[in-house]
């Protein structure tokens, strides 16, 4: 799909054009946050001088995933987070972690100061009409039990979910109708959306009441990764749709950033300091 404005602001009216002028009323993020997995390689090899650097940029919120964090001191990367004034509002653990360590995962979330595990990717074999019914019903159960232990649930999307479209439909969209969508919330990666074919537009206004949080990326012409600001997203139409309102966490995130990295979440954050809807 060629990405334009058209696409982006389909079914939000006109006055969305508007949405990157400042004015006195507009709305500007109150915290940016950083998926981890955008700066993995410095990350595993150097993780509390890495959150240092991050929390210089001036994030506030981080979201654990890659990097090796799993393997890591927790309590001592809570302790460190707390003294740079950072949170870590959810983790990204695996299906096959969550099927068989779940309570170690829990714990880790727990210790590391989360609210919400996300579901972050699921594999080829689960990728076929076999595989997506039997993983399912552990969405629904992970979702409950994690509830019980006081946490929350979400699944986190690539493009796979919408292109891989079994007997017509596609996995996406079984997953919004097989799963409880009061436990089961979304964490909606706008670019891999886009990158599938979808209008944001019209794919928030359908999700608005199962939204959890944005990654946020932007794409470039050729539709690969950029650092926010330096592709065509319009972001500030997204982020003014009446059905973000719910969204309570955004998320930076660049799977190909490169490297240092540390210029390109600098980039994403300071365009995201400044976007005004």
């Amino acid at each position: 799909m060629i990405l334009s404005r058209r696409n982006l602001l389909a079914g939000s009216g006109a006055a969305a054009a508007l949405a990157f002028v400042p004015t006195a009323s507009a709305a500007q993020l109150k915290a940016i946050g950083l998926q981890l997995y955008t700066i993995r390689d410095i990350f595993s090899k150097d993780p509390f001088g890495t959150l240092k650097q991050v929390a210089q940029i001036g994030y506030r919120e981080v979201e654990f995933g890659g990097g090796g964090y799993e393997g890591m001191d927790h309590a001592k990367l809570r302790r460190t987070m707390d003294t740079l004034g950072l949170t870590a509002p959810s983790v990204h653990i695996g299906y096959d972690a969550l099927l068989q360590r779940f309570d170690q995962s829990v714990a880790m979330a727990k210790t590391l100061g989360a609210t919400t595990v996300v579901l972050p990717y699921m594999t080829d074999e689960h990728r076929n009409e076999q595989g997506w019914s039997a993983a399912l019903p552990n969405f629904n159960r992970f979702a409950k039990d994690l509830k019980r232990a006081g946490l929350g649930f979400a699944y986190h999307n690539h493009d796979f979910e919408f292109t891989i479209k079994p007997g017509g439909v596609s996995l996406y969209e079984r997953l919004l109708k097989e799963t409880d969508p009061t436990l089961v919330k979304l964490e909606l990666d706008l670019y891999w959306a886009l990158h599938a074919g979808e209008n944001l537009t019209t794919l928030i206004e359908r999700l608005s009441q199962r939204l959890y949080a944005y990654h946020v990326k932007d794409m470039r012409p050729d539709r690969s990764m950029a650092a926010v600001g330096a592709g065509t997203v319009d972001f500030a139409a997204l982020f003014k749709l009446k059905a973000s309102a719910g969204v309570r966490h955004f998320y930076v995130e660049n799977d190909q950033a490169p490297a240092p990295y540390l210029p390109d979440i600098t980039t994403s954050f300071r365009t995201l300091r400044a976007l005004r809807f």
